[in-house]
């Protein structure tokens, strides 16, 4: 059975910019980590599944002042990537080498194709000098290197991913009574990592509250909407817990799809889960003067959540994984803190999947930021509710009989139900970033 320990350092990880092209940027990277000479890389040709093309297209690279997609990401990745760093694989970049890959990709020497029939996430980089060609798979979670080859030469391989959305057989519990039950494995060293989490993410939401003054004088990102200042200003005086959780939340997405400088911790291989995991249960918590312990442990309850709903869903998925799975992780994890019982619990999280379970994914962006922040508030309100008893009656929709049919029905919904979705935004995307181009 999986331990929480190895939970959390699967599940929650420090991750700089979109994980999605930030798997591309670690693919390209670690291809060119086996070359004699990274400077004599000629090429970059990238095939991506669907998911991560669509979530890759608009997206801010973090450091690039503006720069965004998949294609900016594979050229960082090949001109100053650092494979060792994972999902920060970027941290290093300077001005010079954003100026290069701007070149680079005007020049044609990176090209990104989609593979309408792959899906989760999979990102096969091929990178070309004069002599060579370098070769590196990721498939099943951001950073899971499946293979890397040099001139059909296998320079390091490992097992592929089980075929369940991307994650590992690795012994995940079935029922979420027991899912909920690793939570009390918490040790000193897991509070301490949680911690590090929720201020690593705080850092991020209080960039994105920066007005738009210190936003050009910082220079980490380049934002445009601003919802969660415009958000306060409209509210005016104190401010109410929903309010403060949505904002905050809200904040944080926006800085970082903006391309903020600064990592996150993920949740369940995505930062916008993590910012949606954490931030609602840590402000709501600080609100109510929990101790560091009791935060910290509502926090590690709304991974495990998170993860839950994401093991039916997938990886990557046409719905908004960020608001759906985290947000019902949020709705739990601010549940337990307050002391529900596991029917509270699991009624929280069936309430703000009955909400929000059909919230479309439309791309990485700005405007993830919208999505967040009201996943946010509903899980607040979610929790609420079930604490005071408030609860469906009878199965409907896709609220089942129990929780574990709920989430099912909400993952087959997506995979089954909305299975042809992902190929109309791309196109409608594709018709606006590449109205040349014709990926399939």
């Amino acid at each position: 059975m999986l331990t929480l320990k190895e939970f959390l350092r699967g599940e929650v990880k420090p991750a700089l910019g979109c994980t999605e092209p930030g798997a591309v940027a670690l693919a390209v990277a670690r291809a060119c980590s086996e070359l004699p000479d990274r400077e004599d890389v000629a090429s970059v040709r990238v095939t991506v599944s669907s998911g991560i093309y669509k979530n890759g297209m608009a997206v801010g690279i973090p450091g690039t002042k503006g720069a965004r997609g998949n294609a900016i990401a594979a050229a960082m990745g090949a001109i100053c990537g650092d494979a060792s760093l994972g999902l920060e694989v970027l941290r290093g970049s300077s001005s010079g080498d954003v100026a290069k890959a701007e070149e680079w990709v005007r020049d044609e020497r990176v090209s990104i194709y989609c593979d309408p029939d792959r899906s989760g996430v999979y990102v096969l980089a091929s990178v070309f000098t004069p002599a060579h060609k370098a070769v590196c798979l990721i498939e099943g979670s951001h950073s899971n290197v499946i293979k890397v080859a040099v001139d059909n030469e296998t320079r390091f391989e490992t097992k592929r991913a089980a075929s369940s959305g991307g994650f590992a057989d690795d012994g995940f519990p079935a029922l979420f009574k027991d899912v909920l039950a690793m939570a009390d494995e918490l040790d000193d060293d897991d509070i301490k990592f949680i911690w590090e989490g929720i201020r690593m993410n705080y850092r991020v939401a209080d960039g994105g509250l920066k007005t738009a003054d210190e936003c050009r004088s910082c220079g980490d990102c380049l934002q445009s909407g601003k919802f969660s200042l415009t958000m306060l200003e409209m509210e005016g005086g104190a401010l109410s817990e929903a309010l403060e959780i949505r904002a905050t939340t809200a904040a944080a997405a926006e800085a970082r799809m903006s391309g903020i400088l600064l990592p996150v911790m993920s949740s369940a291989g995505s930062g916008n889960h993590g910012i949606t995991a954490i931030l609602p249960v840590a402000v709501l918590g600080k609100r109510r003067g929990k101790s560091e312990t009791e935060i910290a442990k509502a926090v590690a309850v709304s991974h495990l959540a998170t993860s839950f709903v994401k093991h039916n869903l997938g990886r990557l998925s046409p719905v908004c994984g960020c608001s759906v799975a985290a947000g019902a992780g949020a709705a739990a994890g601010m549940a337990f803190m307050e002391g529900g019982s596991y029917e509270q619990i699991c009624t929280a999280v069936s309430l703000l999947l009955a909400n929000i379970a059909g919230m479309l994914c439309d791309g990485a962006k700005e405007s993830c930021a919208l999505k967040v922040g009201s996943a946010a508030s509903e899980a607040y309100y979610a929790a609420e509710w079930a604490l005071r008893n408030q609860r469906l009656g009878v199965p409907q929709g896709v609220f089942g009989e129990t929780i574990e049919e709920t989430v099912a029905n909400v993952g087959r919904v997506s995979r089954e139900g909305m299975k042809t979705v992902d190929r109309v935004m791309i196109d409608i995307l594709d018709k606006r970033h590449r109205p040349a181009a014709d990926i399939f």
